[in-house]
């Protein structure tokens, strides 16, 4: 199938996003800024779904949807099983990258950085803060292993849903928060003109070398840079 003649119209020259449109010289208060403008959007399903890829040892790489359930200058979080693929990838090696991609604002914001597990205090406590049906689901289901058909997911949730019915669902010892740390956080405004704009913000390891003249000091470290789409 030929999807050549596949084009969407974005947004004019004119609403280009330069570097004097950053609301924070911090790419996390960047994002904030975005995130809820695109939390605000109506024709945006889940502001807060992103594509989490990881590489295990062998260099391979995968990549599924999960949703981020927090972030700050610390990093951003998300949960999940951790003997699940994304959580022995983690274990392995522990680099990830994140893309959150809201279409109908044509943004997309793209953090690579190291990864480490959340304290069990945390997971805990976010564990028992979300619905019921949700915790029974994660104790039902052991992500990524093989299961004979749905019934059995269904049986097995039917079972626990009456185990539980007037207690508090226990957090399985093998799901679990992870934090991931930025270092690099791409912003991505796309131009029907196909002259997107793209600034990243980065911290170099060496915070005692002079900058290149065109890139910009941001704070607590960072720097940015415009570069070419």
């Amino acid at each position: 199938m030929d999807l050549g003649p596949l084009r969407t119209e974005y947004r004019g020259d004119g609403e280009a996003f330069e570097e004097r449109h950053l609301v924070s010289r911090h790419p996390i208060e960047q994002f904030a800024a975005w995130f809820k403008e695109a939390a605000q959007c109506p024709a945006v399903g889940e502001a807060n779904a992103m594509c989490l890829a990881t590489c295990g040892r062998d260099g391979r790489p995968s990549a599924r949807m999960v949703l981020l359930k927090g972030f700050g200058r610390d990093g951003f979080r998300f949960f999940t099983n951790v003997e699940s693929r994304k959580g022995r990838e983690l274990d392995a090696n522990p680099f990830a990258s994140v893309v959150f991609y809201w279409e109908p604002l044509h943004r997309q914001v793209r953090i690579e950085g190291s990864v480490k597990r959340l304290s069990e205090e945390e997971s805990e406590q976010y564990f028992h803060s979300r619905p019921k049906s949700s915790q029974i689901g994660a104790v039902a289901s052991q992500q990524s292993t093989v299961i004979p058909d749905r019934e059995y997911l269904r049986k097995k949730n039917a079972e626990l849903e009456e185990l539980y019915r007037d207690t508090t669902v226990p957090k399985p010892s093998y799901w679990g928060g992870f934090i991931l740390q930025p270092e690099v956080v791409e912003f991505w405004q796309g131009q029907t003109n196909r002259l997107h704009d793209r600034i990243v913000f980065r911290r170099p390891r060496d915070s005692t070398a002079p900058l290149g003249h065109m890139t910009h000091q941001g704070e607590d470290g960072w720097v940015f840079e415009r570069l070419s789409p």
